[in-house]
């Protein structure tokens, strides 16, 4: 074996499943040897499963016993880099490699060769009889010089039906050939001229440009007003990283803002890039995964997972609204994008770009104390000017019953309606009322398996849990005092919203945006691009429309329930209604019209509410990170949430009382545990949930402790632990 990296036939060695193992496997090197790192089936008992090389095996065991690799599939073998990737990320989150391996390989039919599709190009006879349709296909293949088109490519590009095409195929005039669908993707072109850029969008691109030629790794905050122009400052460091022959990854928070960024970057680069998220199709997946592992896909644009795509060569990650709370995953493995994409840039010696108009505490801290580079635009792009901002005091306002759009509110939308301008209606709560209650007996409505009020979702006709997404029909009878016709919702979400508006103003066409109102990511997609076009007067959404959308008509943003964000016991609580009032009030004046966002508040008084207000955002930065600091959470102390669950709450409570009274490894690091205590949501889909607490010092070896302190505990039954470092969420 002279390559330390290749492995003889016959040769041992050790093997990571993505099956629930905790361990690497020994085998054989197959017939004509493996590298380090080649994805290869073989067999675990009955079965045959895909795995990765990962070193030499440990043969420490009867090797007659010892079973030899099936095959190497044929697929460009994992980077050593990537192995590196894995194994930190695992340790950091205290996953089972098993788990990170899954993360890795989340594309189906890696070991099948490449599957075909018809395609059809420019044929060598002349059909019987020529029609006008006929005509324009033949046409349209002789234009772009006999290259080669699918079906559907070829019947749009002629403006005829495919059976047309079907048609001159048989004849031989056009020829239908099978074609792999795993090709690279098109070439994408960094010299193309990009957008005019300010003085200030100028100095941030020249910074990262040179960041990114230095070729060594580095974290840059990115931070921008809204509408400032933050996309066209980072695609000139996209096109920088794609003159060095490196790849690049573009994280998006939500697949519904892939629609317009898309196309931004294909004016940008003549070409689009490779797009992965839960919408693309599997197929689409394997060609990207492959593409990407082959150096054929420069740019990917996706969601948190891609991340775990197998770069060749990755020399810039941007995470856009880096502050956003879905770059989080809850459940499975328990990682956030923002703080993998620094680890993963750090292994390979790329450039990370976090960009934001309202960053983390975590980003801005780490920009004060000098880890990150921090670029700052400061005004809006063109002449599109910051909104103006206000509260509606609601103390003041005379209410109607059930209503929840202030006088003052509905008057503003009356003006702008009647300027053919739109208006944005925010409210942070799905479904048309949170809360369904008795009147004779008080009994809310609740999860038959889960300790959660059921949503009243009035378009289904239906309730519907939040957390384990049970459903059942509206009842008109109190489940619990049997009374008829006593049943009433209370308070308002998106849908009785709606109700309100189309009610108040009959005349104006109303859009509703809520990420469950639409069966797919593409209609949800067409639907704020019809938006974005001027089809809707008044928009009404949740919190998906404060992520990055241009609606260039919108004027008015008016915010039913500031307050609702301030209540609870999150300790994110203030920084994320900061976060989200002011993302949602930047949708206002994107364009030449100055915009308005109106803010109704029981409390204008409030600290948070104030800065949202006065726009001093450095100012409650600092008094936030005060506080935070005073009391030694993050990003100034270090967290872990544990989630013990099971169908017998005593034994959950018993094993939480266990781990709190055992807590020797916590204390050595000089670390607290609080609990055991019922988490928040005390059980979700039957299964009591019971939460400790772990907080550390900053700099505390906190992984190394938890895993020393659950290493002797014996999970009996149904019982589960779940470990959340660095919590995000605390139901």
């Amino acid at each position: 074996m002279d390559d330390p990296g290749y492995f003889d036939e016959g040769d041992l060695v050790a093997v990571l499943t993505a099956q629930p193992l905790d361990r690497l496997l020994d085998y054989k090197a197959p017939e004509g040897g493996c590298f380090q790192g080649a994805f290869v089936e073989v067999p675990l008992g009955p079965r045959k499963v895909l795995g990765v090389v990962w070193g030499p095996g440990r043969g420490d065991y009867d090797r007659s016993k010892i079973r030899s690799v099936i095959r190497v599939l044929d697929v460009a073998p994992m980077r050593a880099e990537m192995q590196s990737f894995l194994g930190r990320a695992a340790d950091y989150t205290l996953t089972p490699m098993s788990a990170m391996l899954r993360l890795a390989t989340r594309a189906p039919g890696l070991g099948e060769p490449p599957s075909m599709r018809k395609i059809y190009r420019l044929g060598d006879t002349t059909p019987d009889r020529m029609t006008k349709a006929r005509t324009r296909v033949l046409e349209a293949l002789r234009d772009y010089g006999g290259l080669a088109f699918t079906l559907k490519e070829l019947a749009e590009m002629a403006g005829v039906t495919p059976s047309v095409v079907k048609g001159l195929a048989k004849q031989g005039a056009v020829r239908e050939e099978d074609s792999p669908r795993d090709l690279p993707f098109p070439h994408l072109d960094p010299d193309l001229p990009g957008k005019v850029l300010t003085e200030d969008q100028q100095v941030g691109a020249d910074a990262l440009r040179a960041a990114i030629r230095s070729g060594r790794y580095g974290t840059t905050l990115l931070k921008g007003v809204t509408g400032s122009g933050k996309t066209e400052v980072y695609l000139e460091a996209v096109a920088e990283a794609l003159r060095m022959g490196r790849q690049a990854l573009v994280l998006l928070p939500e697949i519904a803002l892939t629609a317009e960024f898309l196309t931004r970057v294909e004016a940008r680069f003549g070409a689009r890039p490779a797009e992965w998220h839960s919408g693309a199709t599997m197929t689409e997946r394997r060609r990207i995964w492959r593409m990407v592992g082959q150096g054929e896909a420069q740019l990917v644009v996706g969601a948190r997972s891609a991340l775990f795509l197998p770069f060749r060569n990755l020399g810039l990650i941007i995470v856009d609204e880096e502050h956003d709370t879905s770059y989080k995953q809850e459940d499975g493995v328990l990682y956030n994008a923002r703080d993998m994409a620094v680890l993963r840039a750090a292994i390979c010696g790329a450039r990370v770009v976090l960009a934001s108009a309202t960053p983390s505490l975590e980003s801005w801290a780490n920009a004060e104390a000098g880890k990150y580079d921090r670029l700052e635009l400061t005004a809006r792009f063109g002449a599109a000017v910051l909104p103006e901002m206000r509260a509606i005091d609601m103390r003041t306002e005379k209410m109607p019953a059930a209503s929840w759009i202030s006088p003052s509110l509905r008057q503003t939308v009356t003006d702008r309606l009647g300027k053919g301008e739109q208006s944005l209606l925010f409210i942070n709560r799905r479904g048309y009322a949170p809360v369904t209650l008795c009147r004779a007996c008080g009994q809310q409505i609740g999860c038959d398996h889960c300790d959660a009020r059921m949503v009243e979702h009035r378009f289904l006709k239906r309730l519907m849990c939040h957390q384990c997404g049970e459903t059942k029909p509206i009842p008109e009878i109190c489940p619990s005092c049997k009374a008829e016709d006593r049943l009433a919702p209370v308070g308002p979400g998106i849908e009785r919203l709606a109700e309100e508006a189309e009610a108040t103003f009959p005349d104006a066409k109303i859009a509703v945006l809520s990420s469950d109102m639409f069966g797919s990511a593409r209609a949800l997609k067409a639907k704020i691009e019809e938006i974005a076009e001027g089809d809707a007067d008044i928009v009404i959404g949740t919190q998906l429309v404060a992520k990055g959308h241009n609606f260039p008509n919108l004027t008015l943003v008016g915010v039913i329930d500031a307050d609702l964000g301030l209540q609870g016991s999150d300790l994110r609580a203030a920084e994320r209604t900061f976060q989200l009032m002011r993302q949602v009030a930047g949708r206002a004046g994107r364009a030449e019209r100055p915009g308005t966002a109106l803010l109704q508040s029981f409390q204008p008084e409030h600290p948070v509410i104030r800065a949202i207000l006065s726009g001093d955002e450095t100012g409650f930065w600092k008094a936030e990170a005060a506080e935070r600091q005073a009391a030694g959470v993050p990003p100034f102390g270090r967290m872990a949430g544990i989630v013990l669950s099971g169908t017998d709450a005593g034994q959950v409570f018993d094993l939480g009382n266990a781990m709190a009274r055992n807590d020797m490894a916590i204390r050595q690091i000089g670390a607290q545990v609080f609990g055991p205590a019922p988490a928040p949501i005390a059980r979700i889909r039957g299964r009591h949930r019971v939460r400790l607490l772990v907080k550390a010092p900053k700099g505390a070896a906190l992984q190394e402790a938890i895993s020393r302190w659950i290493a002797p505990l014996r999970l009996k039954g149904d019982l589960r632990l779940s470990v959340d470092v660095d919590p995000q969420s605390f139901y």
